[in-house]
């Protein structure tokens, strides 16, 4: 999180904190609500969760939210392979970022499109190596911390988050 906020006053209002939370199924923002609930019950203040998504479009939005548990059993190769026999390698990374403070639940969500490629570069995060930014020749795994923060869905959520955590400091 703080290579997305930097040094900042937000910095201060974010501890960061390593929760057992179940995995809930439905769309990405049911998850994230159901998440966020469950955490602020847990943790008695404010919260903020973010979960991550990987929709194919050949696959009617699959694996999604479930991606994790695609990758524990298949990897970054495993995925690419799941499209060997369809035409459309597209796929939609999202990152939403949920806020709690016991009142309003506020949802920020980023995509980034592209399509799934044999798997090249780092694989630091899950499925960077096999997804490619449409914007750039370059899957994820290829990119620089500095390249991939520029163009990531993680990056878009977080630029939508950042003003409303602003507001929060006045």
């Amino acid at each position: 999180m703080q290579t997305y906020i930097g040094e900042s006053d937000l910095l201060s209002m974010v501890i960061s904190e390593n929760i057992d939370l179940p995995e809930y199924q439905g769309t990405p923002e049911d998850i994230a609500t159901l998440k966020i609930k469950k955490a602020f019950k847990i943790l008695k203040r404010p919260v903020l969760c973010e979960d991550t998504s990987l929709a194919f479009h050949a696959l009617g939005g699959m694996p999604g939210p479930y991606v994790k548990w695609f990758l524990d059993k298949i990897g970054p190769a495993g995925l690419f392979k799941l499209l060997e026999g369809f035409e459309s390698k597209k796929a939609t990374a999202s990152t939403i970022f949920a806020f709690y403070d016991g009142n309003d639940i506020r949802l920020f969500r980023g995509d980034v499109e592209g399509e799934i490629v044999q798997p090249r570069g780092s694989s630091s995060f899950g499925w960077d190596p096999c997804f490619r930014p449409l914007c750039s020749d370059k899957t994820y795994g290829e990119m620089t911390v500095l390249e991939k923060q520029a163009v990531s869905h993680r990056s878009a959520a977080f630029n939508k988050l950042k003003p409303f955590l602003n507001d929060l400091l006045l």
